[in-house]
């Protein structure tokens, strides 16, 4: 089994931290991270699939082990980190992959899929959204700022989202037994979120989510028109993207392969071993064969 390899690149003049496992002339997988995490989180998955697929994980520009530029010198959109990851393929020489997309990995994956549909060879969605369904609850105080940047009470509330416990909290809620998630996630996210200003970015992209909802029928289109192969494998207990979500996914997604796991949030912490192995048998079926193929 390969092991995990760790790179910066510079791509549009920002240092750029990504992970890389498994051999070139493999099929291609990106993986895609969510908030407030990194690449990280995919560093168990990486060795458990990197024997039959080369992946990266980049970390975006204020997460992890990427550049923070200051925000007046770089926009902190999901357009932007769009753009930064696309920098990224293109400079590896990436012209066909799967995406991995989890929470903020599914606005940043839609849109490089939504551009470039030539280019993708499957979509697997982990807790990530394309749908209002998928915007419930949790996502009210969000929803308050979208309408009133002032509005103090709910950055209050968006600021305690990266708080020690606001952050432990999205990785152990909706997980039947909590002692199997470990604590060096959120100590980990936190060291990267208390960086100078990476409050007041957080805050930036809280805000510019509703640039994602207005582009869903979009994506809804995308799927309808280019039937991608998708598998999702969703943390059914998540309050944040909450099943409804994946649910919707029906009523669009013509090639869909669906499963649910009793986890929350960030499902592979629980339940990493049995995401893998479906990811591995579905791959194997819609992406290598295809391959080897076209050969």
């Amino acid at each position: 089994m390969n092991n995990v390899k760790h790179h910066t690149t510079q791509v549009n003049g920002i240092d750029i931290f990504y992970r890389e496992a498994g051999q070139q002339d493999k099929p291609v997988l990106v993986l895609l991270h969510g908030y407030p995490t990194s690449s990280h989180m995919y560093r168990n998955l990486m060795q458990e699939l990197s024997d039959e697929y080369y992946l990266i994980a980049p970390d975006y520009p204020g997460f992890g082990r990427s550049a923070q530029p200051h925000m007046a010198d770089f926009p902190y959109t999901f357009a932007s980190l769009a753009d930064i990851v696309q920098g990224l393929l293109d400079q590896l020489g990436l012209k066909r992959y799967s995406l991995y997309l989890m929470d903020y990995g599914a606005p940043v994956g839609y849109r490089l899929a939504a551009a470039h549909p030539e280019r993708i060879e499957s979509l697997i969605v982990q807790n990530g959204c394309a749908y209002d369904e998928g915007l419930q609850q949790f996502w009210d105080p969000i929803k308050a700022y979208w309408k009133d940047k002032n509005d103090k009470v709910a950055e209050r509330t968006l600021e305690g989202f990266h708080s020690v416990d606001g952050l432990k909290w999205q990785y152990t809620h909706g997980v039947p037994d909590a002692t199997v998630i470990s604590p060096d996630n959120w100590e980990l996210d936190l060291r990267h979120l208390q960086r100078p200003g990476n409050d007041r970015i957080q805050l930036q992209l809280f805000y510019d989510y509703q640039n994602n909802t207005t582009l869903y029928p979009q994506w809804q289109e995308y799927f309808r028109t280019h039937n991608p192969e998708m598998l999702i494998v969703y943390g059914k207990n998540d309050y944040i993207f909450p099943v409804a979500g994946a649910e919707a996914y029906k009523k669009d997604v013509k090639h869909l392969e669906y499963h649910l796991f009793d986890a929350g949030h960030f499902a592979l912490e629980s339940h990493g071993k049995e995401i893998a192995a479906t990811i591995r048998e579905f791959l194997g079926r819609k992406v290598a064969r295809k391959s080897l193929a076209t050969a």
